[in-house]
Order: structure tokens, then sequence, then C-alpha cells
């Protein structure tokens, strides 16, 4: 009996590098995404996020000292058309043309793709009707609210049906009304079985949306994994049990003597990244000594404290990351080399 094959990625990086003359803006980066994923690529500013987005869509060279970079299956060194032909790309300034209509930016989209007249008036409907803009079909690009422009032009970069999508910050500028518009579109892209590259400086659009994330740093993968791996990065998660008992109380802090106490408030407080295993550790002392805690609820560090303690932009200071995890934890999610971590 023949074994399935897992699908190919939908990208591979290997040893992604590009400077400009004496600045490294990409240092060596491996980056692989699997197919009908959301992939979000964080970073500050000057990070490389956008830098990245256009090499892999072939507007900018990689520079020659790069390992194999393939996408959608295309090489791109030696098949950079192919590439093109698989992708499409949303940056991070509109390519929306504000003096004509919404209709007519997407015919001129269906255009630059060769598609026949028909065929581009009905791609063009089709796609204006997903996008909840086909009442303002007709009307001057320029009279649409921000929402509505980002809208426009995710549809026009889907006229030729790529199978991987770039969005480089997709939301920026957006109110939040648009925003959770925006990320409800990304969701259904994917559930059409769309890969998307997702770059953005919104926490917590990364933590919505992506299947993994990378946090980008000084031209470096810092970090790479799920949501929830990333925040076990960072110190400061704990559990906290709530009794309404006082003897239930006395009894669970005679058990748990590591627990941090609130006689007032009837709470003990232990240390744990939320996982399931510290979870049930800390379950079994209590079953072992028959006490049941009324309320218990796991507190763990957001993305902001992953992102601050990766990119040593914590207002505390630059050891942040120093102190975010230990070096078997970033070891486990990086899958990489210590050294390319700090």
């Amino acid at each position: 009996m023949t074994e399935p094959t897992l699908a190919a990625p939908a990208i591979t990086v290997t040893g992604l590098r590009k400077s400009y003359r004496d600045k490294i803006v990409l240092d060596g980066i491996d980056l692989t995404i699997p197919q009908g994923t959301i992939f979000a690529l964080l970073g500050p500013n000057g990070a490389g996020k956008t830098t990245t987005v256009k090499i892999l869509s072939t507007l900018v060279a990689a520079d020659p000292a790069s390992g194999p970079i393939l996408v959608g299956g295309h090489d791109l060194a030696t098949a950079p058309q192919a590439v093109r032909a698989a992708i499409g790309v949303t940056g991070q300034f509109s390519a929306v043309d504000p003096l004509i209509t919404g209709i007519e930016n997407m015919r001129l989209m269906a255009d630059l793709h060769h598609l026949t007249k028909a065929e581009g008036r009905r791609v063009a409907a089709e796609l204006l009707e997903r996008f909840d803009l086909t009442d303002a079909a007709d009307k001057p690009a320029s009279t649409y609210s921000g929402g509505m422009k980002r809208r426009l032009d995710i549809a026009m970069t889907l006229v030729g049906d790529p199978r991987i999508v770039f969005l480089d910050e997709p939301t920026t500028g957006l109110d939040p009304r648009a925003r959770h518009a925006m990320w409800q579109t990304v969701r259904d892209l994917v559930a059409d079985g769309v890969t998307v590259l997702l770059t953005t400086q919104y926490l917590e659009e990364a933590d919505e949306l992506a299947d993994r994330i990378a946090v980008l740093h000084d031209g470096k993968i810092a970090a790479e994994g799920t949501a929830d791996q990333l925040k076990r990065l960072v110190p400061g998660g704990h559990v906290r049990l709530r009794f309404t008992s006082p003897q239930a109380y006395q009894e669970a802090g005679d058990t748990l003597r590591d627990a941090a106490r609130d006689d007032a408030a009837l709470t003990l407080q232990l240390p744990s990244d939320g996982s399931q295993g510290s979870l049930r550790a800390i379950l079994d002392r209590l079953d072992a000594n028959h006490v049941t805690a009324d309320e218990l609820t796991v507190h763990t560090p957001d993305l902001d404290d992953v992102f601050f303690a990766l990119t040593d932009s914590w207002p505390g200071g630059a050891g942040a990351s120093q102190a975010a995890a230990s070096d078997s934890d970033l070891a486990e999610v990086t899958d990489r080399p210590l050294e390319n971590v700090r």
C-alpha cells in the first residue's frame, strides 16, 4: 500500500540574505510555510519584513549568497515568471487608482492578467460581490473609505486566482471595525485553500490570525512558533486558584507550599507556563490531598511581552531578551542554533 505523500510547503526559504552596501537587512533567515496556512512575520520598523516580501514576490533580488528559495514549488532564481503566476501581493500602500471606479480598477487588473473581456467582467463582478463592493462598483475609488479601498486592493490581488498571497501590513490605518472585517477576509481566503504570508506590527492581529509566527529582529529570526509557544518563552505566566471555603484554602496552602498566598481573597498563585503538563501537575497535587479549588484561571504573557522581550525594546532595558527564556526554551521553539537567536 502506497503511503500518502505530504503536500510540499507553499514557501521554503533557506539562508535568505540581503544587504544594501554595508547595511545587512536579512542575515540568513529560514522559513517553511505549509500550504493553506497563515504565517505572520512580526518585527519592529526596519527589521526586514517588507524586504522579505519584496524578495519572495520577485520585486527585489536576494543576495547571491542566499540559499535556495521555492515559492509555489518554483525556484525563485530560475523561474521568477512561474512564481509571479502563483502569487498575489497587497503592499503597504494601496494599488487602487483613486481616479477611476471600483469596477474599472478590477477590469484594469483583469487586462493586466490577459483575461478575455468576458472572463475579466465575470471575475471582476464575482470578486466585487465577494468583498461587498457591488453597490460601490461604479463610484470613483477616491470616495471609498479606508476599509473599502483595502478590500478593493485585495480583490484586485485575487483577479489572477493566486494560491499564495502576500499581505504587507494590510490593516495599517484602518479603524477597529474595518480591521476586524479585514481579518475575516483573510480567514475566508485561507478557507479557500490560499496560503497567506502576513507582515504586521499589530500583535493582536498575528495572535488572531496566524497559524505560526516568526519574530524578525536585526535581520534574523529571533523566535518562531505558534502564538502559544511564543508566549511560553516569556516569564510571568501563572495559575491562580480561588477558594470559597477557608478550610479548603488552608489545606491547599499546606499542599502547595510554593504558592503565593492572598489570605484576604482566599487565592493561591503558582508560576506556570500554562501548558497541559504544568496544570496537570498542580491538579494532581491537590487531588492527592482531596482538595478542590472553586475556580482556576491561567494567566499567560501576551505577544506584546514576547515582542518586547525578543527585540530588546522592553521599556525596562536592553537585557530583556536574555531574561525572556532559557536557552532550552528558545531552542525548542526556533529549532535553530542559539547563537543565531541572540
